[in-house]
């Protein structure tokens, strides 16, 4: 479910929002369309499928409050030429100008729909509009003509003027479950019970990301780094921890790393190791296929030994996201979990 032109897919397709699309659904069935949403959610959280699905919904030529992937508009939607869907864009990537908007909405909202009774707007990443542009398109928000609706997708609503929040009704995606994730991975994308349980640890209760991890390779060979220091860390000599430690900041510099996913990785291990240790839980435990070194660890390491790693961990966390020196912030932290 990630941030991908899922055309063909369907509410049911949407896991773990529930609340969001019932909301949606509601409006479609009552007809009680508001000119203007807008979806908050990070990156690869479905923002553009929800959307997508809604606006299909919207056109549909069957009564109901799902498009039913067969009438001649949703057809034309699945290929692409829907001429009543308008997806805005922007050549620079990190801007939607005042003429982006001006261009491909107000100048184009007058003429009424093609061969749909409405016409929508979807708007991605809405946030890097800026001002000019958001208070251009707040001029159309204020006076919207009646086969008007205007998707605005956010990862940030507070980039948002508050004039064009007042103007929309504000639909959040929330964090779905580690178990929901784990069981759409295991249907969806035929992972085994394994390795959907990593993806979803990981995940940090969006899909899409799950899906993203589940398909990528350099998270796969960062998981073995991590797992190959944590069992040996007790072992490694200081000059051995600083060329590890090296070899992660080389990685991290050409994007073949995210350090929030390899200190997510560290916590999920010395999780594990606390969970064994404290009760011998194996059905919890993320990293199944280690469980012999996983009791060697809780043998080795204290309760409070344990406590003091995890808060090392968040320690470095917040050292390099306050651009602390990366290389002296991990070698700490290795020293830490070397001395338990």
């Amino acid at each position: 479910m990630g941030e991908e032109n899922f055309r063909a897919a369907d509410w049911g397709d949407i896991i773990g929002q529930s609340r969001l699309t019932d909301n949606l659904r509601n409006a479609v069935r009552h007809n009680k369309i508001s000119h203007a949403y807008l979806l908050q959610g990070e990156k690869f959280s479905g923002k553009k499928m929800i959307a997508n699905v809604f606006a299909r919904a919207l056109q549909c030529e069957a009564e109901g409050d799902k498009p039913c992937n067969c009438c001649r508009v949703c057809r034309q939607t699945a290929n692409g030429n829907n001429p009543d869907i308008i997806y805005v864009e922007h050549d620079k990537p990190n801007v939607i100008s005042v003429d982006n908007i001006r261009q491909q909405i107000n100048g184009d909202i007058a003429i009424k729909p093609y061969s749909s009774a409405r016409k929508i707007y979807i708007v991605d990443e809405a946030e890097k509009m800026n001002v000019q542009a958001q208070n251009a398109l707040l001029k159309t928000l204020e006076e919207p003509p009646e086969y008007a609706v205007i998707l605005l997708l956010a990862t940030r609503v507070e980039a948002m003027l508050p004039t064009i929040l007042s103007r929309c009704v504000v639909l959040n995606i929330k964090p779905v479950s580690d178990d929901m994730i784990k069981n759409y991975l295991m249907d969806k994308a035929k992972l085994p019970d394994y390795r959907a349980g990593i993806c979803a640890s990981f995940a940090r209760g969006n899909v899409g990301r799950a899906v993203q991890l589940a398909a990528n390779e350099d998270f796969d060979r960062m998981k073995s780094e991590v797992l190959d220091i944590m069992k040996k860390i007790s072992e490694l000599e200081i000059n051995q921890i600083a060329e590890r430690v090296k070899l992660i900041s080389e990685e991290k510099k050409k994007e073949k790393l995210d350090i929030d996913d390899y200190l997510d990785l560290c916590f999920t291990w010395y999780r594990d190791v606390l969970l064994y240790k404290a009760c011998r839980d194996t059905g919890h435990i993320i990293f199944k296929e280690e469980l012999r070194e996983i009791g060697r660890a809780a043998a080795r390491y204290s309760y409070e030994g344990i406590e003091r790693i995890i808060r090392s961990i968040d320690r470095a966390r917040s050292r390099i996201a306050a651009n602390v020196n990366f290389d002296l912030t991990m070698e700490l932290m290795f020293m830490e979990m070397k001395a338990g």
